[in-house]
């Protein structure tokens, strides 16, 4: 994740190289299964940069119910590449970050019993919370993203705080590909792509994750403002039949190829054809 850009209003005329990050929670899930230190999440991550990823994207929960502190300190120490560390506004998990010091870190809504990330953090709800908590992080030279729904609302909202950065939560859009809505699907992706421009036009760099696989993530990727993809599920229960270096590696191909489709079109469209 790069440093925020200067908050003014700024068109794409052509699209940026797009940034794979690779979340690794689920093989510390299958590590914690049986226990021990196998299958080991700092050699998941070896295996991802190797094979394309960008950066390593860890959720470090309040109940660590798959990556742990030790996860987090051998990952920071490694330096294979960038560490954006998700967690959750508490005070514990500040003083965490502020200790290890990732390259960046992603603040998400956490709840006990949920089985994975159910949606955005309500960030309009919660400025007077956020802004002191976010300008700590930045001052410790981390950089901050939020992750939210694509709302003009909490878009809005996330420029004031002050964060660096946005990450979309794609699993609205991801559920209604998968189950072939295409008109849900349009809409959804209609409300990233909007999402996409205000807030780079309110100077904030634009994520996306959650759910995304090979069928739907094209799309997504062919957002030129959209500038980072954090995947980890898919990519991690495809390593299973294919390993993790051929999961990984596909997913950089067809993102790649979305972006260079995407390049194109705007080469024929700034010569007329």
């Amino acid at each position: 994740m790069t440093t925020r850009a200067p908050a003014k209003a700024r068109r794409l005329t052509s699209a940026p190289p797009i940034r794979l990050g690779i979340n690794i929670d689920h093989v510390a899930t299958l590590r914690n299964a049986r226990g021990g230190r196998h299958p080991d999440p700092l050699r998941a991550a070896k295996l991802a940069v190797e094979a394309g990823a960008d950066n390593i994207t860890a959720h470090l929960r309040e109940d660590r119910r798959h990556i742990r502190d030790e996860d987090i300190a051998r990952l920071t120490a490694a330096k294979l590449a960038p560490l954006n560390l998700e967690m959750a506004v508490t005070e514990e998990m500040l003083q965490i970050a502020l200790k290890v010091k990732p390259h960046a870190t992603c603040l998400v809504p956490e709840r006990r019993q949920e089985i994975t990330t159910e949606g955005g953090l309500d960030v309009a709800g919660q400025i007077e919370t956020l802004t002191p908590f976010i300008a700590k992080l930045r001052r410790a030279g981390i950089q901050v993203s939020l992750f939210i729904d694509p709302e003009p609302e909490q878009i809005e909202a996330s420029a004031k705080v002050g964060t660096d950065a946005i990450e979309f939560h794609t699993g609205t859009y991801c559920r209604a590909a998968t189950a072939g809505d295409r008109e849900a699907s349009e809409r959804e992706l209609k409300r990233l792509a909007d999402g996409a421009r205000q807030a780079a036009a309110l100077g904030l760099e634009v994520h996306a994750g959650h759910g995304l696989d090979y069928d739907n993530v094209g799309p997504v990727a062919s957002i030129p403002e959209i500038v980072e993809l954090n995947i980890g599920h898919h990519l991690v229960g495809e390593a299973i039949f294919v390993g993790l270096t051929a999961s990984v590696a596909r997913m950089r191909a067809v993102m790649d190829d979305a972006r260079a489709s995407l390049r194109h079109s705007d080469t024929e469209a700034s010569l007329g054809t």
